[in-house]
C-alpha cells in the first residue's frame, strides 16, 4: 500500500462493499489483493493511486497483466475490481474520474461444465467405507453436494442444525449472504443422519464437541473449503485412475442432471442460488450436446450411411 491515505480510501472502499454491496467474503479478499497488486506496480512505475492514473497507465497494467499469462475470467475480475474501486473514489469526489471506466473486460471463455454419469456416480457412492467415522463423513459430503447442488463454501459452512430431517430441507447461505432453503433427497438424509448419529460424535470427541460445524476433519474442527478438495479428488482418484472430479463438479453434475430429467431453467436457477438466469443457462448448452449425441446414435436416419 503507498501511504496512509491510499490505505484509509482502501478500508472505506472494503466497508462500502460490506455494508452497502453486501458482498461476500470471498469477493472483498479477491478485490482487496487485485487492489494491492494494482498498487505494487503503481509504485514501480512511479505513479500515485489518485488522479495521476490516465488511459496510458491502464494500458500499461494491462500489457502488465497480459504477461503473467492469467486466465480470461481472472483478468476481467481484476479489472472489474479496479473499475468498481475507482467509480467509489469518484462518488467520494477522491478522484475527478474513474480511468477504468472505458476499460474493455476481456470476455470469458465459454467452457461446458464437468459433470458424471449416474453409473459413474454410483460407483463412487458403493465405493465408502461406512464402518470409519471418515468414511461416514465423506459418503455424506457426496450425498450432499450432489442432492443440493450447494457450493463447497456453503456446503463447510454449514451446521447440524441446518439440516432439518423433519422438513426434508437444508438451510444454506450464498453469496452475498443470502439465505435459500434446498430440498434434500432421501439417499442424502440417510447419509447424513447416520454421520451426526455415529461418525460425527466421534469426530468431535477430538476436539471436545466444540465445533458446530456439520462436517468436521479428522481432528474434530471445522472441514476446510481445501480439506473439501482433498477428500472428493482422493475418493475418486481411490476408485479411478483416469476419473476426475472436483467439488463443483458435482454442483455442475446435479444442475445437469436436474435438467435432463425435466426441470424448468428457472428452479435450477434458484437451487443453484445464481442471481442470473445467464449463469445456469450454460447447463443447457451440456444437455443439447447429449441430446444430439443420444439422437445420433439411436435413429436410424440421424447419419449418412458410408457409400
Amino acid at each position: 500500500m503507498q501511504d496512509s491515505a491510499a490505505h484509509q480510501d482502501v478500508q472505506s472502499f472494503i466497508r462500502y462493499l460490506q455494508i452497502e454491496k453486501n458482498a461476500s467474503s470471498l469477493t472483498i479478499k479477491a478485490y482487496k489483493e487485485d487492489i494491492a497488486a494494482f498498487f505494487a506496480f503503481l509504485q514501480q512505475e512511479g505513479c500515485d493511486y489518485g488522479d495521476q492514473i490516465d488511459t496510458a497507465v491502464v494500458r500499461q497494467y494491462y500489457t502488465h497483466l497480459f504477461s503473467k499469462n492469467y486466465e480470461r475470467a481472472t483478468l476481467a475480475r481484476k479489472i472489474s475490481a479496479l473499475r468498481t474501486f475507482y467509480k467509489y473514489l469518484k462518488r467520494e469526489e477522491k478522484v475527478a474520474v474513474n480511468p477504468f471506466q472505458a476499460a474493455v473486460l476481456p470476455k470469458k471463455q465459454q467452457k461446458l461444465p464437468r459433470f458424471l454419469y449416474t453409473k459413474e456416480l454410483e460407483k463412487l457412492f458403493q465405493s465408502f467405507d461406512t464402518s470409519k467415522p471418515a468414511g461416514q463423513r465423506d459418503l455424506a459430503l457426496f450425498e450432499l453436494l450432489y442432492s443440493t447442488g450447494m457450493r463447497i463454501s456453503e456446503c463447510t459452512s454449514l451446521t447440524e442444525a441446518d439440516v432439518d430431517n423433519a422438513t426434508q430441507m437444508v438451510l444454506v447461505e450464498g453469496k452475498g449472504q443470502k439465505q435459500r432453503y434446498i430440498p434434500v433427497g432421501s439417499f442424502a438424509l440417510e447419509a447424513v443422519l447416520m454421520y451426526r448419529e455415529q461418525g460425527r460424535k466421534q469426530l468431535a470427541s477430538k476436539n471436545g464437541g466444540k465445533d458446530p460445524a456439520l462436517f468436521l476433519n479428522n481432528r474434530g474442527k471445522a472441514l476446510t473449503d481445501r480439506g473439501c478438495r482433498y477428500i472428493v479428488e482422493k475418493r475418486v482418484k481411490d476408485v479411478s485412475n483416469t476419473l476426475k472430479l472436483s467439488p463443483h463438479d458435482l454442483r455442475h453434475t446435479f444442475a445437469t442432471h436436474m435438467l435432463d430429467n425435466g426441470a424448468d431453467l428457472r428452479s435450477v436457477q434458484d437451487l443453484l442460488g445464481h442471481e442470473h438466469l445467464s449463469t445456469t443457462q450454460i447447463y443447457t448448452h451440456v444437455t443439447k450436446d447429449r441430446l444430439k449425441q443420444v439422437y445420433d446414435k439411436a435413429h436410424p436416419r440421424a447419419e449418412k450411411r458410408e457409400d
